[in-house]
This record gives C-alpha cells, structure tokens and sequence, in this order.
C-alpha cells in the first residue's frame, strides 16, 4: 500500500526508485462500499459543520443568515482559528459513516487544538453537547448559544479543552496529539483512536518521535491508533515542511517508520476517497489485530496512515484585497480581520456563509417533528447512535479503575539498615504490576534499570514489538528515550482510566515540564467540569538526583522540575521527598491510589539509611513533616535550633550534623525535624496540605532559628514559606549549581549543604539563645569548616569519599 493514491490529480512516485522492502508491502483497495447517498449525507454534514465553525468565529446574531448581514451581526473581537476546520469536519463526517456502519468504538484525537469551531459544529450536529450542557440543545437556541458564545465569557474557548464532549488532549501546545493516542488505546482491545495530526504540529520533536509509538503496541492486547496528516501546506505565517514534501517524499518518510501510507488530495472527489481511504485503513487494522488474536502475529506490521492534502481553510474566501487566503498562511485563524468595520469584507463573509447553503442544511418553521433551527434529517442519517458519537464515548469522561494497591508495610525493610528507596519500591510495583494486569504501566525513557528499578522485569518485560526478545509478551513497561513520548502515552493511558508511573533522571523530568503543565491544566479543568470523573493522578518518580550523580557530572545534576511543579494550581500539586525507603514505600502507596494530582516523588537510588520502621514512617507520612526525637537533644524539647532535612540525602547530612554538635557543642539543645510532604510548608490555606499556623511554630518553634537542608534550589522552600509570619529566622541552603564528576560528599561540600556547613550554621544560631554556647560558637564553627576544607584535601588526594562517611550516625541518650 505504501505510495497507493485514491485520486489521480499527481501520479505517484516512480516505483522502481523505491526500496525492495516497501514494495513488498504493497496492497491494493478492493471495490468501495460507499453509497451516493451516503457521500451526499456526509457533505452535508460537513458543510454544516464548516458554516457552524465559520459562524461561530464572527457572528453574534442572525445565526441562521435570515437576512443581509449587518456590522451589528459582528463580534467586537473575531477570536478562532479557521485554516484547520475544513480539514477536521471532514475527517469527523468520515469517521461517523464509518462508525455508524460498522459499529466501531473510537475516539478522536485532534492535534491542531485551535480547531475547536470545527470539533463543537460537529458534536453539536450529532447532539453530543446538549446531554452535558443543555444551553446548547440540537434547535435554534442552543445554535444561537454556541455560535454567539464561542470565545466570549462564559461561553467555549477558542480551542479544545477538557470543557470539551470527547476530548482527551487539549492541544494548546502542539507535538503531543500521536502519543496520547497511542497511551489512550493501550489496554484497550476494542478501540480505535483516530489521530489528526497538523503538518505545523508534524514539525515538532515529540510527533517525530511518537511516529514509533505503534512498535510499543502490542495488536493482540491493545487498540489501535489511526493517523492522519493533514497537510494543509501553512501554520500561522510559514510554509510546513510538510507540506514541501512531494509526494515520494511523504511515501519514502512513513515507508521508513513502517507505515503503509495512502495519500488522498483529489478535491473534486476527496469524499468518495477519502471514505475509501478510511474503509481499507481498518482493514488493514483488522487484519493485523486478528492474526495477532490468533496467536499468528505479523512481524513488524505495517500500520496504516492516511496522509490528506487539503488547502488551508478550504471552502473559506478565496482572495482578500489582492491576495490569496484559501489555500495560504493568511486562513489561519480569522481571514476577514475587518469584518466589523470595513464593507468589502462584510460583503465577503455573506458570500462566504451563504455558500454553504444553510437554508438547506437547518430547519426553519414550525414543523413539530422537526425542531426550529436542528439540522435537516438527511443530514443525520450520518450520525452513529447513543453512546457510539464520538462526543459521548465514555473512555474520554468515565472510565477511571482504581488499582489494587498492595498492602506496602509487607515491602518494609529493617530500621537502622542501609537500603536504596528505588530497589525497595520496586518490588513493591512487581505486585502492583501482578494485581493490576490491564490498569497499570510504567512509561520511562530508557532508564528503570539504571534507576534501579530492574525488579519489575522479573515478571514482566519491556513492550518493544519491533524487539524479538519483547513482542508479544505483554510486557508492562514502555521504555523508549523520548521523555515527550513517555509523559503523552502517560497521559493518554491516564485520561482513558488507568494508572501509570513515569520514572526518570532527575535532570531530564524538565524536558516534560511545559507538557506537565499543558495536562495539569486540563486535569483541573476536568475536576470543574462537573460531568468528568475522576482520573487517575499522574506519577513522577524522579531519581538519580545531583547529590549521587557525581559519575555523570554537573549536565546531569539539575532539580528544577521540582519548581515546575510547585507552580501549579495548588489543589493540582504534590511534592514529597521522602527520607528513606520505608517513607518513600508509603509515598508510592498513596500516590497510586490519589486521583487528579501531579504527583511528584524525589529520592534515591542509591543504599542510604532507614532511619523509620514501617510503622513510623507510615505517622511520619500522614503528617507530613515530624520531630525526629532520636537525633534530637532531649527529644527536640525546648531547642536553642532547629534543623531542618528534606530530601534523603541532605536528610543524612542533618543527621550527621547533629551528631557532631552532641560531639563539639554539647551544650547546644538541638531539634530536628524532616519534611517529607513539601506542600506543608506554605502559608495556612496556601495548599491542602499547609500547616496552620500554630501547626507550624508547634513544629519549628515559635522564635528559635530554623536551618533549612533543602535537597532542591533553596528558592522553592523561601518561595513556599513566603507570607509565613517571622520566617526572617528561617536559613535555606540546597542545590546551588556547583557541581562536576566528583564524589558523593563533595558534592554535599560544593553546595554547603554538608554536615559541617550545617553544624557550623546551627553552632553561630544557636548561640542567640544559649550563653554557654555563645562563648564558643565562633570557634567551634569554624573547627566545624576546617573539617571540611580537610576532607575536601582528603578527596582530591585520594579520589574517593573519607571511610565510612556514610555509615548511620548512633546517639546516644545524654545522661
């Protein structure tokens, strides 16, 4: 099939210049089963649909153009994008005869998200609006809602969004539309999801990339994704690459990523081959899914793909004061700018509109079988029926399974040893993989080995079709290194009711941000939006942090996601750094079965100590942040200072540093604390999670110094505590962009977050509030950061860390 063509306007590509190994997969269409009367009810549903989206951009009454447009009829600010609306309605009328024929379950997919005219004309027109917003009912009031309240206050926006009927990508930042999909059809067998991809959005890292995304699709247990490339030629003042291509071009490119493509472009009979397009496209789907089923599977089968050329804003104005619009950059968005003011361009629109013919398209009178204003019955014989519509499938809104969450205190491992919190959750998510078969899977970008996150693939395996060692196995894991890829799959598989987990490098989790906050934003939309339900939270687990990436040096050290995350609506985000392995058991526990958050875990992967017993940690966790009384001088009673650990490793170095002040200030009374769940720390009734105030001088005193060991940038916890009264006492030390391949501790020390820099910072606060210490607290504090300058000699001599740094500090009660 690669290079086949439905229409003839451009003969295809010579084939003897195309390789041996396309020219085995080429298959030819059998005869088209579409009917004349089905072509002519898909025009005229398509027609609706493109008067609705164009009426939608620029009219505020006279919805039905009953009269002579008048200024008066404009909307003061014309806001929408028409060039890509033409292209979706099409494929929309398409894709319902096919459903409607075949009783198909789909959704749709829509990459270019400033199409939204075009996508609520068409779930208007199959009366899937109306059952979640009843305004918007199939008769002249509900068109006269939607048309005159598109892109104004309170009415929809200008693009899609989880507001939306169907929708499960909002699409306000282009590239991630193929890889949700191919997230949306995992572990769901009787699916297939229609992609429409843009050739602006086509020019995108992340859809060059998600083109791979059927190779992690496995026919037999998953649904399939199929692409279209509306290649249109122009994004908002540019020619696409896209659409430069020529014809052998586009067939070599998706020849190469293993597709099958058909390229349909012939206007004067794009319905008739388009429909057949899309007939042998699930043909092809079928067939690969049901030799798959039969335990027959196709090695590397070829995926169709349907590449549409169509001109920009096709059936919109052809020309405006000398220049072109369909067909160029200038159909983009509004291509009569002047509409309410300038005479010509009024004049326009009237054509424009009247073209469609919508006298013919909506009923008008007092017919009681046909509501004034609904669309004409020949034009619905193209409509799926019930919960078929693309606009009420319930994966897209209602589709949410809890996981069965093991019980995470049977993982626990023993206070006072050393154990890596990565190794330790990781048995943990083997049960969790056992207990949940279909719900559940873990998408990470080439790294769950190297972030000791290996035990999980002692029962299940990574899910690489194109892989002999994984095709057909059911492997729970997606490993590909494309973070784009992960974080779209993840949210695909997320909003269509399952549970992922998304592990990763500490210092590539930014790749993903602006992603992290496009689907933040949806989420919270959706949680608004009084129709959807829940969805499952999206999980980060961000490891192989800066404090232990010394083998990889400073590129690899980089904590920023933290703040990205921190930046969310405050009912969106969640940041814990738990300090151990039992902790961040418990963490793992409660993220997988939270619902509608960004959840964000940091810790390590490397053996570092288990200061809590499962039980512990389980009442350290619920409140988020505690008195360590173990390390504390009298159980943290009455303190001269407090010090502050979160993260683990930074964690230790407290710790350690109050070790060394029982050993060289004894006469210091010293508290410490842990943070755990980050969120505590703002101002009462900043976040959910926020302490109040009394919570919070309960916990860190209401006057005594506070000595902060962030594991992050030391702005996130001063951002955090901003507004917190008296917080002038509060130190913050963290990451401060010193780094290079160095040891574990120099690492501490270039970031004075070591425990001599914090033992000195404590010895000089503390000495406030204590004569005894007062006395000596320069010259214990500067002993302290001698011994740091000489296990810094130390290191550079000798290339490796002092002995036994990291073995657990012991204290004992003073008598």
């Amino acid at each position: 099939m690669p290079g086949q063509r439905l229409s003839q306007a451009n003969p295809p590509p010579d084939p003897s210049h195309l390789p041996d190994s396309i020219l085995d997969n080429r298959v030819q269409l059998g005869t088209l089963s579409v009917s004349d009367a089905e072509l002519a009810a898909v025009e005229k549903f398509r027609c609706a649909a493109n008067y609705i989206a164009a009426a939608m951009i620029f009219l505020k009454n006279n919805v039905l153009l009953e009269r002579e447009l008048t200024f008066e009829d404009i909307k003061p600010r014309l806001l929408g994008h028409w060039g890509t609306c033409p292209g979706i309605t099409l494929i929309y009328a398409h894709l319902n005869r096919i459903i409607k024929n075949t009783g198909l379950d789909s959704l749709l997919v829509v990459g270019p998200g400033h199409g939204a005219p075009g996508i609520l004309a068409c779930l208007w027109l199959e009366d899937s609006i109306s059952p979640f917003y009843p305004r918007y009912s199939r008769d002249r009031a509900g068109l006269t809602n939607l048309i005159t309240k598109f892109s104004v206050p309170g009415g929809f926006p200008s693009h899609i969004n989880a507001e939306t009927p169907g929708c499960i990508h909002e699409g306000g930042e282009l590239g991630y539309a193929l890889s949700v999909a191919f997230g949306a059809v995992m572990d769901n067998p009787h699916l297939v999801v229609t992609c429409i991809v843009g050739d602006g959005e086509a020019e995108t890292g992340p859809t060059a990339t998600a083109w791979h995304g059927y190779k992690f699709i496995d026919p037999a247990e998953s649904g399939a994704v199929l692409p279209i490339l509306n290649v249109n030629g122009f994004k908002i003042s540019n020619r696409t690459l896209y659409g430069c291509m020529d014809d052998k071009e586009l067939v070599a490119l998706f020849s190469g990523y293993g597709y099958q493509p058909c390229i349909v472009d012939n206007l004067n009979n794009i319905d008739r081959d388009l429909a057949g397009a899309m007939e042998w496209a699930l043909k092809e789907i079928s067939r690969i899914q049901e030799a798959a089923r039969s335990g027959k599977p196709i090695v590397k089968p070829r995926w169709p793909v349907i590449i549409l050329r169509t001109p920009k804003g096709f059936s919109g104005p052809k020309e405006l004061h000398g220049e072109f619009v369909e067909g160029s950059y200038r159909s983009h968005q509004v291509p009569l700018p002047e509409a309410k003011t300038d005479k010509a361009e009024l004049k326009l629109l009237q054509a424009w509109l009247s073209s469609y013919r919508p006298q013919e398209l909506f009923c008008v009178g007092d017919d009681k079988d046909t509501p004034d204003g609904s669309p004409v019955r020949d034009l619905l014989e193209v409509i799926p029926e019930g919960d078929k519509r693309l606009g009420m499938r319930k994966e897209a809104y209602a589709a949410y399974q809890p996981l069965e969450v093991p019980k995470w205190m049977d993982f626990g491992v023993q206070k006072g040893i050393q154990a890596s919190c990565m190794k330790t959750i990781g048995e943990f998510l083997k049960q969790v993989i056992k207990d949940n078969l279909t719900t559940f899977r873990i998408f990470s970008p080439d790294e769950l080995e190297s972030n000791k996150l290996g035990a999980v693939l002692e029962i299940t395996g990574r899910n690489m079709q194109w892989d002999v060692a994984c095709r057909a196995q059911d492997g729970r894991v997606i490993e590909i290194l494309s973070e784009h890829t992960c974080q779209g799959m993840l949210q695909g598989y997320t909003l269509t009711g399952r549970t992922g987990l998304f592990p990763s490098y500490e210092a590539f989790l930014g790749i993903v941000h602006t992603m992290m906050v496009q689907y933040s934003k949806f989420v919270k939309m959706g949680v608004e939006t009084n129709w959807r339900q829940d969805v499952g939270s999206v999980n980060y687990i961000e490891t192989s942090t800066w404090a232990r990436q010394e083998h990889n040096g400073f590129s690899h050290q980089n904590p920023s996601f933290i703040a990205a995350v921190l930046n969310l609506k405050p009912k969106m985000a969640r940041v814990y750094l738990p300090p151990d392995a039992n902790c961040f058991l418990s963490t793992v526990a409660h993220c997988l079965r939270s619902r509608n958050y960004i959840n964000l875990m940091v810790g390590s992967k490397q053996p570092t100590s288990v200061w809590l017993s499962p039980e512990e940690a389980d009442q350290h966790c619920i409140a988020g942040a505690s008195v360590w009384k173990f390390a504390s001088v009298d159980e943290g009673v009455d303190p001269d200072v407090v010090l502050v650990g979160i993260g683990t490793e930074v964690t230790f170095e407290v710790i350690a540093a109050a070790a060394l002040l029982r050993k060289h200030a004894p006469d210091l009374r010293v508290r410490v604390v842990n943070v755990t769940d980050l969120m505590i720390l703002g101002p009462s009734g900043s976040h959910p999670h926020a302490l109040s105030d009394d919570d919070f001088d309960s916990l860190f005193t209401m006057d005594r110094s506070i000595i902060v060991n962030y594991h992050g940038y030391p702005l996130d916890v001063r951002g955090l505590v901003f507004g917190r009264p008296g917080i002038d006492r509060m130190s913050i030390q963290g990451y401060r962009e010193e780094g290079t391949t160095t040891t574990p501790f120099d690492m501490m020390l270039c970031n004075e977050t070591s425990r001599y820099h914090v033992a000195a910072a404590a010895v000089r606060a503390g000495a406030l509030f204590s004569t005894k210490v007062s006395t000596v607290a320069h010259e214990v504090a500067s002993y302290l950061l001698h011994l740091a300058s000489k296990d810094k000699d130390y290191i550079y001599a000798n290339g490796q860390d002092p002995d036994g740094m990291f073995d657990t500090p012991v204290f004992e009660k003073r008598k």
